[in-house]
């Protein structure tokens, strides 16, 4: 340990109190010195252990904390080569003078000062983190939007096959991989979307990303400069509008009624936008299916207007009724709409796998902007869903989740008939995973979320899908009610419940 020659004078403080506060974090990493050594270093930062102040000897720290003498002069060396401690011959070892106090416990008082000095956002990061939600995990409740049924997935399946991939590709799952995606798993979605959404494309086309919210950033920052405007569907999804306004787009809030977005408003609002974010197939949050004249409308528009079409087709496998619909990017032939798709939604959320495929001609570029962005998604779950495809064991998947989810349904309509009658109408959807309810005149359903906050349930708050008064009419009242996730006794769980909330805001009025 370093020496100091320094004369110490009769003012030094000495730390035997240290004896009775010192404890050691056994849960943290590294052994028993690195954990002296990060206690150690706590006080000294924090200004508990001030400039000057004598340390007890290695010895008597050792018996305190019934350690060898040998761990403890690891860690005093340690403190001791980073300049936290130094030691003075035939004196002990101190706190190091030479540390800087502005490094050290600052005084109360600065406090406040001291915050004004703290790095500024700038006003386009003030912009974003008004837009961003709180962080955190969405809440796991009964009626909870964006989980899908869990229960029924075979985990045990996707277990063997992790394993099988990475024992068959070893190395190459660890190297950096191709920002367009995993070549199999390319090619496993293009031919999957054929046959299955109308979606006709060579696997060049198909990108593969963490999440369809990617696609409507990616298309925002290559498609429209800062200024332009994009249609976004009133009401619609918070987090694809939140892509599009942090890349500097002007929203125009297009109406979406029984026929899904009303293209005469669009071209009424915004003839000349450069995009437009739509899920055309099951609108959310309202369920609602464009009609094939707004299909073709909006197609019509979107080629005299020079603009493109954000496609999220983010629950089109679940339609109960028949065939899915064909995707906008089949109707077009893949000349003006980005198609999106989402494996979160048909696996589990924690995949962070989806995909886009874009007009050829626009590949390469989003190409090396995916790679720009965050380089490459993990490749090992590519591999394993390329995997799971191939085998047929994702169609499979679908095919059983269709009927379950349609089970589930009409599990919630039952109840809601025996519960919420009067309270919340709920429609069978011929689509989803979510039903939408309105409530009575004069309730809010942001009251009804406040009365369900101490409960197992919290369903979807229809107002926080509109424009947050950048629309003309006030935002409707409703509720999402997720049913995929939930077998019966928790769906009759959460209905009563509601049903006690809804109450409780009708008496507060």
């Amino acid at each position: 340990m370093a020496r100091s020659s320094r004369p110490r004078t009769s003012t030094r403080r000495d730390s035997t109190a240290l004896l009775d506060n010192l404890a050691l974090d056994e849960s943290a990493p590294g052994g028993r010195a690195r954990q002296i050594y990060r206690a150690l270093q706590t006080l000294i930062l924090s200004g508990a252990l001030k400039s000057g102040t004598r340390l007890p000897s290695t010895r008597t720290l050792a018996r305190h904390l019934e350690l060898s003498r040998t761990t403890v002069i690891a860690a005093f060396e340690l403190l001791a080569a980073e300049g936290y401690i130094e030691g003075a011959h035939g004196s002990g070892t101190y706190v190091s003078r030479a540390l800087e106090r502005e490094l050290l416990g600052k005084p109360p008082r600065r406090a406040r000062a001291e915050a004004q000095t703290a790095p500024r956002l700038s006003s386009r990061g003030q912009f974003i983190r008004r837009l961003a939600a709180a962080p955190g995990p969405p809440p796991l409740k009964i009626f909870a939007p964006g989980i899908p049924a869990l229960d029924a997935f075979p985990f045990e399946e996707w277990r063997r096959l992790l394993a099988r991939v990475s024992r068959r590709e070893g190395r190459r799952l660890f190297y950096p991989a191709d920002p367009r995606g995993w070549p199999a798993l390319r090619q496993a979605i293009a031919a999957y979307l054929g046959p299955a959404r109308g979606v006709v494309c060579e696997p060049h086309q198909v990108i593969i990303l963490s999440s369809a919210r990617q696609a409507v950033d990616l298309a925002a920052r290559l498609l429209a400069d800062p200024g332009d405007t994009v249609w976004t569907e009133e009401p619609g999804y918070p987090e694809s509008r939140a892509a599009l306004e942090a890349a500097g787009l002007a929203l125009a809030f297009v109406p979406v009624d029984g026929e899904g977005l009303s293209t005469a408003d669009g071209r009424r609002l915004a003839p000349h936008a450069k995009l437009a974010s739509v899920t055309p197939s099951h609108h959310y949050p309202l369920g609602t299916t464009m009609s094939l004249a707004r299909r073709l409308d909006l197609l019509a528009w979107a080629r005299s207007a020079d603009a493109v079409v954000v496609e999220d087709d983010f629950n089109g496998e679940f339609r109960y009724g028949g065939r899915p619909l064909t995707a906008l990017y089949g109707l077009d032939g893949g000349e003006r709409v980005i198609y999106t798709g989402t494996f979160s939604r048909a696996m589990f959320p924690a995949l962070r796998l989806a995909y886009m495929v874009s007009p050829a001609p626009l590949s390469d570029a989003f190409v090396r902007a995916r790679g720009q962005l965050d380089g490459y998604a993990v490749a090992i779950t590519q591999a394993a869903v390329a995997e799971f495809m191939a085998a047929g064991s994702f169609a499979a998947h679908i095919r059983r989740m269709r009927a379950l989810y349609k089970e589930r349904q009409d599990t919630l309509v039952e109840l809601a008939k025996r519960h919420l009658k009067g309270a919340l109408e709920l429609e069978p959807s011929d689509a989803g995973l979510h039903l939408v309810g309105r409530l009575p005149p004069g309730i809010s359903d942001e009251d009804v979320a406040l009365a369900l906050a101490d409960t197992r349930v919290a369903p979807g708050v229809l107002s926080r899908f509109y424009g947050a008064g950048r629309t003309p009419k006030p935002a409707p009242s409703g509720l999402l009610l997720n049913y995929a996730p939930w077998a019966a006794a928790e769906l009759r769980e959460g209905v009563i419940a509601l049903a006690r909330a809804i109450e409780a805001a009708a008496r507060a009025r």
